[in-house]
């Protein structure tokens, strides 16, 4: 197979298919396992091989002993990156591990239906499988950033796209599937005053166990719903000024040192706020936030909100962009003119079978340009709320070329030229750590560099 062939098809698999979160229960079913591969302190198992494998193998392609070496090849490769990083003290701050775990569990939990769910499917509590994911993703995490260190800073010209592009075997362009551009308008549901006094209440109780003597950090673990400050007794850390929301910000610096806030209000909820440290234009503050009840709101006024809107869009009083920008309550989308985008490429394209299945069944019985009435949905954190959507474009199967795709070529074109990069720092770096392999795959020839 031609290398070029080999990188598109294996770039397109990893961009576009596999999904954007760590696999709980991955390799679940296999009985017999071993390890296959040792870099340092790392291991990889056979089961891990095997889920990457099967996972290849769900996108109906053919078995083959080539494609489960470049499967090891790269897992292999990313033990090494893990390894160096160690050595080069590239550290990943627990912080953003955690932000990451829960952002990860959060979006598990928007497709199971709940944390119960997800709890019932595997046995475990949330707390359990956090636990486990820990270590995995806290890796995973560092040979991304050890990743970007080393390709930091490169770039890609127009006439290398066009180049890489042209230099594809006409017989293994890639076929795409039908692509559709979709934006959406989001307003959340409002939650009712005696919702929000029963929270501020609540707070006010602990607010007042805490002065009473009880300790900060234990009643944080214990009823905080910031599940990630939470573990740490609502420490939340060393913050420069502008980094945390105004509100909450605004709150925390007009503390004296270990005071505690009265109950204030932030777009995350209610919180009381401890101040802990100051250092020049940083500060380390813990909270205990507790968020009022997203999942039964009013929806009334949000519906009518959005009729009013999508009338003004119709009418041409404003612009769907505009208005996405101006009144979304979803700040992913809202600087982009409330226009979707892919999770891997960044594209406002994106493959009608990779749509969220809600969006899909509603477009699909859209009109190209039309706006849909207001649909109720959950966010990814929870809360109950309503949108229109906005079927922008569609794009007809066909084959990959450089007008309708060049975001993906782009993309796959930067991505050859750091694979180039990496191979070079594989090369050089492979000698500075321990590597064992299983006399099993020996065959495979991993360490003649990254194909």
């Amino acid at each position: 197979m031609h290398p070029k062939t080999t990188f598109i098809r294996l770039f397109l698999f990893i961009a576009f298919i596999l999904p954007a979160f760590v696999a709980v229960g991955q390799g679940q079913g296999i009985t017999i396992d071993k390890i296959i591969v040792k870099v340092d302190n790392y291991i990889i198992l056979q089961s891990d091989l095997e889920a990457s494998y099967l996972q290849y193998l769900s996108d109906g392609r053919p078995a083959s002993a080539d494609a489960k070496c470049q499967m090891l090849q790269g897992l292999v490769v990313n033990k090494v990156l893990a390894a160096k990083a160690e050595i080069d003290s590239v550290i990943v701050e627990d912080k953003r591990v955690d932000s990451e775990l829960d952002r990860r569990m959060q979006y598990m939990a928007s497709q199971f239906g709940s944390e119960k769910k997800i709890e019932e499917a595997y046995g475990k509590s949330i707390d359990a499988l956090k636990t486990e994911l820990r270590k995995s993703l806290k890796e995973q995490l560092t040979v991304q950033q050890m990743q970007d260190e080393i390709t930091k800073g490169i770039k890609i010209t127009p006439n290398e796209v066009k180049r890489f592009y042209n230099s594809i075997p006409k017989d293994s362009i890639p076929y795409f599937p039908t692509e559709v551009e979709v934006g959406q308008i989001v307003k959340i549901g409002s939650v009712s005053k005696a919702q929000k006094t029963q929270t501020r209440e609540k707070l006010d109780e602990i607010r007042t166990r805490i002065v009473n003597g009880e300790d900060f950090e234990t009643l944080a673990k214990t009823y905080s719903d910031d599940l990630g400050s939470a573990r740490q007794g609502g420490n939340l850390g060393y913050a420069k000024r502008g980094q945390m929301v105004a509100d909450f910000e605004a709150a925390a610096l007009k503390l004296k040192k270990n005071d505690i806030s009265p109950v204030i209000e932030s777009e995350f909820g209610f919180h009381i706020i401890q101040l802990l440290d100051r250092r020049g234009d940083e500060y380390n503050a813990r909270h205990i936030l507790i968020r009022p009840s997203y999942a039964d709101v009013d929806l009334t006024e949000a519906t009518a909100y959005l009729d009013s809107l999508r009338s003004r869009i119709l009418s041409d009083t404003i612009s769907f962009e505009k208005a996405a920008k101006e009144y979304s309550d979803d700040k992913a989308s809202a600087p982009s003119g409330g226009i979707l985008t892919d999770a891997n490429s960044g594209s406002t394209k994106i493959f009608a079978e990779n749509l969220d299945p809600v969006i899909y069944l509603t477009v699909d019985t859209m009109q190209v340009g039309h706006i849909s009435k207001p649909v109720a949905y959950r966010t990814d954190d929870g809360k109950s709320a309503m949108r229109i959507l906005y079927y922008k474009s569609k794009i007809a199967p066909h084959y990959a070329n450089l007008t309708d795709d060049w975001q993906k070529i782009y993309n796959a074109a930067l991505g050859e030229k750091k694979n180039k990069v990496l191979n070079e720092w594989f090369e050089k770096s492979k000698g500075e750590v321990y590597i064992s392999i299983d006399d099993d795959y020996k065959d495979c020839k991993l360490m003649q560099g990254i194909q």
